[in-house]
């Protein structure tokens, strides 16, 4: 079981950091953009780390002030239940 979640995880923050990619080129290019719901929301389900870094490492959207707040939270949020979650 403990695989399959480390699977999980890093699936999400893989896809989390190929989304941020995929929206900065999409930026650029003047197209369709993703809806920014979508980062929180894969953030929360556990890609925060792949979403984060995909901000910082594209510069991208690093001028709102949300995903440069919230985003962090979350991932203190998800290091703090998994902390309690582990017994510890």
């Amino acid at each position: 079981m403990q695989k399959f979640i480390v699977i999980v995880l890093l699936i999400l923050n893989i896809s989390g950091f190929i989304l941020v990619s995929l929206d900065k080129y999409k930026a650029k290019n003047k197209l369709w953009r993703i809806p920014e719901r979508s980062f929180f929301i894969l953030s929360i389900l556990g890609g925060s780390i792949g979403v984060y870094t995909g901000l910082i490492l594209f510069n991208h959207k690093t001028r709102h002030w949300y995903f440069m707040i919230i985003i962090p939270l979350i991932i203190l949020a998800q290091i703090v239940f998994i902390y309690f979650l582990s017994g510890k």
